[in-house]
């Protein structure tokens, strides 16, 4: 079987990280792909969705991605010759990792929802809660939903202000957006980076529940370098992050620790040391993930259809239902000719899944998260199913001061696909833990 690319040295040497800033004007103003919905759920918040410039600079160099198919006629030999060379095809050209880039430059897109509290007062001196979700791989920002609908409505719901649910570039329909650029390799780091460009540069100043532009307009740059430094004046960022998302966020928040009030991590893939992926049970386990989402169906007459394949999967039978719902809803399209296709195709999962070298990075830094910043863990109640198959969660180790755990019971590596209001009580708990309201005029402020 096909072996992950190995890492140049260990530990892994942590790599200057590329300047953060977005493409030079002017740009051309994609479209949206999705027409305009109502979110999953009946609390009053007004859904809406964004368009920001991802980050310039690139960590790969743009590459073509392998070209593969599944003829109606192919053995299930045929089938996996197919998937382990197209998976040694992809390892090949993550090529060495570690190595330091100097930077590609290109003009890519990432696509936010924004869920907004109706009755937002206009008070000068508020600073309200902000959540900023961050998914998995394969997933569309919309994945979140139904975990957005049990902790909006309960008591926390009163004190979070403004919800932004991230796309990274190759999903949902930023992935539709991006697809005549997508590249057969792609580095974690960069949707740290894309995060970060979001959060200094395009983020509103303060949450507010008038309508903004599908486009967000950048903010000052004196303003940019503040946040940086010093964080928001008129937010209080609670960052919630999941596998790949996890990762993204504790990078962002060990190089940016300013613009993160509290890092929530569900299950993130931090990795400490190669052999969790280049030997035994984790080799098996990333070879596991690439060809499963390489030999993925990608298209199917209807929605319907989508619909019954999946409930015949142990996989997707247990999610909750409404999870389902809404990913079949929004991680997919109909194309002119009537047939529904993925978002996100399959092998551009697989590419994603390819890199490895930034959750251990992430290992690394780990330790050096600002003690200031509550952690809060939360990992699944089948010890088996953390992070990748045969990894481990020594991470949760490396920073315990200020810091909590806890397990969802019954569930594996997707928490909020499994038990999405499960998920949402215990950020409720820790929410109001975390925070109180100061006095009516909604200021929020952390509990010391």
């Amino acid at each position: 079987m096909a072996s992950p690319a190995k890492s140049s040295e260990w530990p892994p040497k942590l790599r200057t990280v590329l300047p953060i800033f977005p493409p030079p004007e002017p740009l051309q103003q994609p479209t949206l792909p999705s027409p305009p919905r109502k979110p999953a759920f009946s609390v009053p918040y007004t859904l809406s969705t964004h368009l920001v410039p991802a980050t310039y600079l690139r960590t790969t160099k743009p590459v073509p991605i392998p070209d593969y198919t599944f003829l109606p006629s192919a053995t299930k030999a045929e089938k996996k010759r197919i998937v382990l060379q197209t998976t040694q095809t992809l390892f090949k050209l993550r090529g060495e990792l570690g190595r330091q880039s100097d930077g590609h430059p290109q003009a890519l897109w990432n696509c936010l929802n924004r869920y907004v509290r109706h009755d937002l007062k206009e008070a000068n001196d508020r600073t309200g809660i902000t959540l900023f979700l961050a998914h998995a791989n394969g997933f569309p920002k919309e994945i979140w939903e139904p975990m957005l609908d049990r902790l909006l409505s309960s008591q926390a719901g009163k004190i979070i202000e403004e919800v932004w649910a991230w796309e990274a570039v190759q999903h949902g329909d930023a992935g539709l957006i991006n697809a005549a650029s997508a590249s057969g390799t792609f580095d974690w780091s960069d949707n740290a980076r894309d995060i970060v460009n979001f959060l200094s540069n395009f983020l509103p100043t303060r949450a507010t529940n008038g309508d903004l532009p599908t486009r967000l307009t950048r903010v000052p740059e004196r303003e940019v370098k503040e946040r940086l430094e010093a964080g928001f004046h008129r937010r209080r960022v609670v960052f919630v992050g999941h596998s790949l998302g996890g990762t993204s966020l504790s990078f962002a928040a060990c190089l940016y620790p300013a613009l993160c009030t509290s890092l929530v991590l569900i299950d993130p893939i931090i990795l400490e040391t190669p052999t969790e992926v280049e030997s035994g049970a984790g080799r098996k386990g990333i070879q596991m993930m690439i060809g499963g989402a390489i030999s993925r169906r990608n298209e199917w007459p209807s929605r319907e259809a989508v619909l019954t394949g999946f409930l015949e999967s142990p996989f997707f039978r247990a999610w909750d239902p409404s999870v389902l719902k809404v990913y079949i809803e929004c991680a997919t399209y109909t194309t002119p000719s009537g047939t529904t296709k993925l978002k996100m195709p399959g092998i551009l999962e697989a590419i994603v899944f390819a890199d490895f070298y930034t959750a251990m990075e992430v290992f690394r830094h780990f330790h050096t998260l600002d003690k200031n910043i509550p952690l809060r863990c939360i990992l699944p109640g089948k010890d088996e199913a953390m992070g990748i198959p045969g990894g481990s969660v020594k991470w949760v180790e490396l920073r315990p001061t200020n810091s909590t755990n806890v397990k969802i019971p019954g569930t594996g590596h997707l928490i909020p696909h499994e038990a999405p209001r499960e998920l949402a009580d215990d950020l409720a708990e820790y929410l109001l833990q975390s925070f109180h309201l100061a006095d009516s005029s909604d200021i929020v402020k952390p509990k010391l």
